[in-house]
């Protein structure tokens, strides 16, 4: 398959050709052509150019026949489970796009690959997204006779973190970056999931029956939807801002102390033996949703994260995951004994090699890159309370940073997607038309579908301005909503 020649340029080269392409330090396994495909994430066709980077760092990088002439970078969940591209429908839209596995085989709970292995570390904390960035560009060059206008990085939760470090590290790396939901401070969110489970999993009998059951959580949720949702200036279920809610845990009916306990350990900010904060507090939400909320990520008891995992719920799984294979590089580290007295010194290489923490994207803002940051308020996996912190690190830095960031926090979502709010936007064409049209975005539409159709659409206004309804008209269309400070 040669593809279709792309406006002023010759046809590209045939697909499997670029399996004899000699790059350095770069290996091409495999060139397929593929043909279009009704269903899937991937329905364009394409030539699939599979290879490695160095010693072990995989990558897939998909050529649409039909290419916008933009490449896409997709990041990669949790320990990153074998290659992985969160931005693979990309491909469908004209970009060709590219995933790795950062270097290492695994499970998406499972840290043991990092164990004593610094190289691998490394490859994941931040070198392997550089390096597959490097060699798909010049795959690209190769087969379409010319390099991409536009170089993007679209990525959420570990993804998001791999999107900041690349604004960070390698400013030279993409002209659009989005980061969704960014687990940028993975040490601060390891002590954060350590400690909660601690509260959550008190003892070692405890793994196997959840200090909350799922009823208590549902009453959890309801109380505090109750009470707080109207302080937006609608009763919709879902609040705008959860930190408006005041809320006193203490206050919340059907409780034993013991629960009051855990959820003030939970919701509350997490600190250090010496007083200091090491990871901001959790928002009021997601508690009683099943799928995707508290059940799932921080009270469990989830059957198949035990049959997989031996652990109870995934900030069980993914915290001492990191303090054994990390941290520690020792499997037979015990939570329960871990008192964080000294836990800067005990994560500092961890976080060297891990956090996208620094607010000076100085580098990032001087070539002209743009920067799109989202995040769910109900977001049971990682606080959304740390990512505008990280945000607003970042405008109190440089008072011009509005000119080449912005971040949209989205009300009722869970982690990357989910939950009862609107979790779907194009944010493809939302950092693609503020990088070539220059107008940064003030406001964006999401949607949420039920069934495959729209059943509500809300708008997400540039942080900190937040959606106000206009007092008439449909709760569930975007067009009755202004974005208000």
């Amino acid at each position: 398959m040669a593809g279709q020649a792309v406006a002023g340029l010759p046809a590209p080269a045939e697909c499997a050709a670029l399996k004899a392409l000699q790059l350095p330090d770069i290996t091409i396994t495999d060139a397929t052509a593929v043909a279009a495909a009704q269903t899937g994430a991937v329905r364009a066709p394409h030539c699939k150019v599979s290879g490695t980077v160095g010693r072990e760092i995989r990558f897939i990088l998909l050529l649409p026949e039909q290419w916008n002439r933009k490449f896409m970078l997709g990041g990669g969940g949790g320990f990153v489970a074998g290659i992985d591209n969160q931005a693979i429908s990309s491909v469908n839209v004209g970009y060709a796009t590219a995933g790795t596995d950062t270097g290492h085989d695994g499970r998406t709970v499972d840290a043991s690959w990092a164990l004593n292995n610094i190289e691998r570390q490394l490859n994941f904390g931040h070198a392997a997204v550089h390096r597959v960035a490097e060699a798909s560009k010049a795959i690209i060059r190769a087969h379409y006779h010319a390099p991409p206008s536009r170089s993007y990085f679209n990525g959420c939760s570990n993804g998001g973190r791999q999107a900041l470090m690349a604004a960070q590290r390698y400013p030279a790396d993409f002209d659009g970056i989005v980061a969704g939901a960014p687990a940028y401070d993975f040490t601060g969110i390891a002590a954060q999931f350590v400690m909660d489970i601690k509260a959550a999993f008190p003892d070692a009998a405890s793994v196997s029956k959840p200090v909350f059951p799922a009823e208590t959580l549902k009453s959890v949720e309801s109380q505090i939807v109750a009470a707080c949702d109207a302080l937006d200036g609608v009763t919709d279920g879902l609040m705008e801002d959860p930190r408006a809610c005041k809320l006193a845990v203490s206050s919340l009916t059907g409780l034993s102390d013991q629960q009051r306990k855990a959820l003030s350990v939970i919701y509350g900010e997490k600190r250090l033996p010496d007083g200091s904060v090491v990871y901001p507090s959790q928002p009021f939400g997601g508690e009683g949703d099943v799928a995707g909320g508290w059940p799932l990520w921080i009270n469990g008891v989830n059957s198949m994260l035990m049959v997989a995992y031996q652990a109870p719920s995934l900030r069980f799984g993914f915290g001492t995951q990191l303090f054994k294979n990390f941290i520690f590089n020792d499997p037979s580290w015990d939570y329960l004994k871990y008192d964080f007295a000294n836990f800067q010194r005990d994560s500092a290489q961890a976080a060297a090699i891990l956090n996208a923490t620094d607010p000076n994207l100085d580098a990032f803002k001087a070539r002209g890159g743009k920067l799109v940051l989202y995040h769910g308020w109900s977001d049971a996996a990682l606080s959304a309370n740390a990512t505008t912190q990280y945000f607003e690190a970042v405008m109190a830095r440089d008072p011009k940073a509005a000119d080449f960031t912005r971040l949209f926090m989205m009300p009722g979502v869970a982690h990357c997607a989910g939950g009862p709010g609107p979790d779907r936007v194009d944010w493809y064409s939302v950092l693609d038309t503020w990088v070539e049209n220059g107008a940064a975005p003030d406001r964006v539409v999401a949607s949420k579908l039920q069934a495959g159709k729209t059943i509500r659409t809300r708008p997400l206004c540039a942080y900190p301005r937040r959606a106000v309804y206009k007092g008439s008209g449909s709760i569930d269309d975007e067009a009755n909503f202004v974005c208000r400070p």
